[in-house]
């Protein structure tokens, strides 16, 4: 294995996904919330259908169909309408912070429908999490909680929703084909919304069109080949530490590409959230070492 490969493949991920948050910034106010989501998922679906022959994306059986079309519902569909929302009122990098606390929904789904127990590991480092998701919603409105925050903590709720739904299918299909599945079914549940944003498409700006074929191509159709490629071959650890850079990126990015920077709570906030994470993901394997460590030290 090409052990530098794969971490190329795998850090160029974490800067396509990390551009998206400013692409939005460019292209919603232009072509609408509804427009921009039809036009990614529908660009990202034929890429990924032109690229089947090479990936070995294949067709799903009847059977999956029904939850094929749950998944696109809320981890395309819903998720793309409520992000390319609340982007239009929050910058991009508070935006990525909030988004990154997905996991841990995705940690509660887990444990209240699939029946798997919660570690302290899990239960402490999502009460860290939420700590900062809390620190980066109020760093702007005080003790309330603005409209727009609401909408892109919806938006994370259904990213979150969105891998344990996955998860039954990915014993059958590849991460890639799955995603594939997600945003066909995505821009067909989006396609009834282009007469709301056909104004505002035919209107719209080459900066706002080109962004909008970006978000298609790299972030999504480009991100998740290149995604399934490195998980293929890196440990799991190696894989999650990869995501914890996105917002980071994420925040850098939107200095250099929009002038945008979050408050200073914000980015103390974004630094919790990933934190609380971290000790989801990885406290058990943690706390293995440290005790590790100290059974060495003692003998």
């Amino acid at each position: 294995m090409n052990t530098s490969r794969v971490l190329l493949a795998g850090l160029s991920v974490v800067v396509l996904w990390a551009s998206a948050f400013p692409a939005i910034r460019v292209a919603a106010p232009e072509l609408g919330v509804g427009g921009l989501s039809f036009i990614r998922l529908a660009v990202a679906a034929a890429t990924l259908l032109a690229m089947a022959p090479v990936v070995g994306i294949r067709l799903p059986a009847r059977r999956d169909l029904p939850l094929i079309v749950a998944c696109g519902l809320l981890g395309m569909a819903a998720y793309q309408v409520l992000l390319n929302w609340g982007e239009l009122f929050v910058p991009a990098g508070t935006a990525s912070i909030i988004v990154a606390a997905a996991p841990l929904v995705s940690v509660a789904i887990a444990a209240l429908a699939l029946g798997e127990r919660p570690t302290a590991f899990t239960i402490v480092g999502s009460a860290i999490a939420i700590a900062g998701v809390a620190l980066v919603c109020l760093a702007r409105s005080g003790l309330a909680i603005s409209p727009a925050v609401l909408i892109l903590i919806g938006a994370m709720l259904v990213q979150g929703a969105y891998h344990p739904l996955t998860k039954s299918l990915l014993r059958r299909y590849s991460g890639l084909e799955v995603a594939t599945y997600g945003m066909i079914s995505g821009t067909i549940m989006l396609a009834p919304t282009l007469p709301f944003d056909w104004e505002a498409l035919t209107t719209a700006s080459a900066p706002a069109w080109w962004s909008a074929i970006y978000l298609g191509v790299a972030p999504s159709a480009l991100g998740f080949a290149l995604w399934g490629y490195a998980v293929a071959r890196l440990p799991v650890a190696g894989s999650t530490t990869l995501l914890y850079l996105v917002p980071p990126v994420a925040v850098v990015i939107a200095f250099v590409w929009l002038g945008e920077l979050p408050y200073p709570a914000e980015l103390v906030g974004g630094v919790i959230v990933i934190t609380g994470v971290i000790v989801v993901s990885q406290g058990a394997r943690l706390g293995l070492r440290i005790r590790d460590l100290f059974s060495t030290t003692r003998a």
